[in-house]
């Protein structure tokens, strides 16, 4: 029998805001343990909570950008549960009231080769809410330590439908969900530094079937390639008990990235064990139309959107604006670039290819350098591409300076000058050079004469050699065609 798999994500968000959910208490990451808290954030009687409203606005606009509908009342519920990542005993969550419904994330699955645009579809989205984080445990061999630091964090929950079936789409949906919150302003959604987490719910039926298979929930999903591998391994693994004859249990089990399998942690808690009541603490928040409004008028172009507008208004290839558009910050230096030297296609080549090249080879094992640091700016580029353009320089000498252009941050053309890289186009010398290498090179003239076309790029490499790389290519093929047309 042939199965296919079934999977929903719970995706958590740390919105980044300077204080957390329900109380002054500053946010932020590496600080000593235990010191971003205050009474509320401890649990300590008395201390009642005030809700953060730049939360609540950044909630309001990830449904807008997902298309959700904006819930005009949204109230607050206690999640009932004792586990000393939260000291007070339960999580102020939402429970049939969230702030956002419904919405959907827009995926593309790769198409025949990274040159060649995918299939796009929306993955269809349950529900977003807001609430507040949870500390974080450090088990040890005898004993646990708890951080109460992200306690208390603002924390977006987006729920998709079972809306996904294989580990490729898992892996497309959590970057562009990524992709769209960075773009917004929303999160940096570092997994690393916990301000993304998600957790897989994963179920396999026999093909043709409408019933959703039993469901096993997969936690420890620290990187979204480990989402991916940790779902295909689940995946595998249920088809497997199914076609032994057994049976799949409703669990949650942990992922180990490093030997990649999963084991059992606990049966799957229902609804009901958490005793979900209304906060008697908080008054509902009710949103009006001017408000939602308002945040609209904020939400920047997302990243799939600017991908069509790029081929559309630049006539960029695929290629490029993949690349590209993932990154904001690498699309505004792009478009900067270009109103220097209008040459969007040039403009994207070098970025695209040279400029992301050298930014990876600065970083270290966190990832590449981000554009902020390095000392490149649009003008670097501008002038670079111009050059080539108007025949100073050769592309072939542009490749060579560009990683100096990078680390010293020179204007291109100060870095031609200071080496005596400036294109000829003296068409007397060039003549001169062209006629001794046409005697030089008789077999590659014959060559030529007789029909073989790609025979005059040998002339070409003698005479670039003999100008040491400085010779004006185009000019080059043109005196060479004519002295052998004579």
């Amino acid at each position: 029998m042939e199965y296919e798999a079934v999977i929903g994500l719970e995706v958590h968000v740390q919105a980044d805001t300077k204080s957390k959910m329900f109380t002054r208490a500053a946010t932020g990451y590496a600080e000593p343990p235990n010191t971003l808290t205050d009474p509320f954030v401890l649990g300590l009687p008395g201390a009642l909570p005030v809700m953060n409203l730049e939360a609540i606005e950044k909630s309001i606009k990830v449904g807008l950008l997902l298309g959700c509908e904006i819930a005009r009342t949204c109230k607050w519920d206690r999640k009932n549960y004792f586990y000393p990542d939260m000291p007070k005993n339960y999580q102020i969550s939402q429970y049939d009231q969230p702030i956002c419904i419904g919405g959907g994330v827009e995926i593309e699955m790769e198409g025949e080769s990274r040159a060649v645009m995918g299939s796009h579809r929306k993955v269809e989205l349950t529900r977003i809410h807001l609430e507040e984080d949870v500390g974080k445990l450090t088990h040890y061999e005898q004993d646990s330590l708890v951080d109460y630091n992200r306690a208390g964090s603002p924390l977006l929950e987006i729920v998709s439908e079972p809306d996904l079936f294989s580990p490729d789409e898992v892996f497309a949906y959590l970057n562009s969900l990524r992709n769209s919150l960075v773009y917004a302003g929303i999160s940096d959604c570092d997994m690393e530094k916990g301000q993304m987490r998600c957790d897989a719910n994963v179920s396999v039926r026999p093909v043709g079937e409408s019933e959703l298979g039993t469901k096993v929930e997969l936690k420890n999903l620290n990187t979204i390639s480990g989402v991916r591998n940790g779902v295909e391994y689940e995946i595998k693994r249920q088809i497997s008990v199914l076609r032994e004859g057994g049976t799949i249990s409703q669990e949650t089990r942990r992922w180990n990235p490093d030997q990649r399998y999963t084991t059992s942690m606990r049966s799957k808690e229902m609804a009901h064990d958490y005793r979900y009541f209304p906060d008697p603490d908080l008054m509902p928040v009710k949103i009006d139309e001017e408000w939602i409004q308002r945040v609209q008028a904020e939400i920047p172009e997302m990243p799939f959107d600017k991908q069509r507008r790029f081929m559309e208004q630049y006539d960029l290839p695929y290629s490029s604006t993949s690349a590209l558009c993932p990154d904001k910050e690498l699309c505004d230096f792009f478009e900067a670039t270009t109103k220097i030297c209008e040459q969007p296609k040039k403009s994207a080549n070098w970025i695209a290819n040279d400029l992301l090249r050298e930014l990876a080879a600065a970083g270290d094992e966190n990832g590449p350098m981000p554009l902020a640091k390095s000392k490149m700016t649009p003008a670097h580029v501008a002038e670079l591409v111009s050059l080539v353009e108007d025949g100073s320089i050769s592309s072939n000498i542009a490749k060579e300076i560009f990683p100096e252009i990078f680390a010293s941050g020179k204007m291109p053309s100060a870095i031609v000058e200071e080496k005596g890289l400036k294109q000829t186009s003296d068409t007397g010398e060039l003549e001169g050079i062209c006629t001794q290498v046409i005697a030089e090179q008789p077999k590659a003239v014959e060559e030529f004469k007789g029909g073989k076309e790609n025979a005059i790029n040998a002339l070409k490499g003698q005479v670039m050699k003999a100008t040491r790389g400085q010779a004006n290519p185009k000019l080059v093929d043109e005196i060479l065609r004519k002295l052998l047309a004579n």
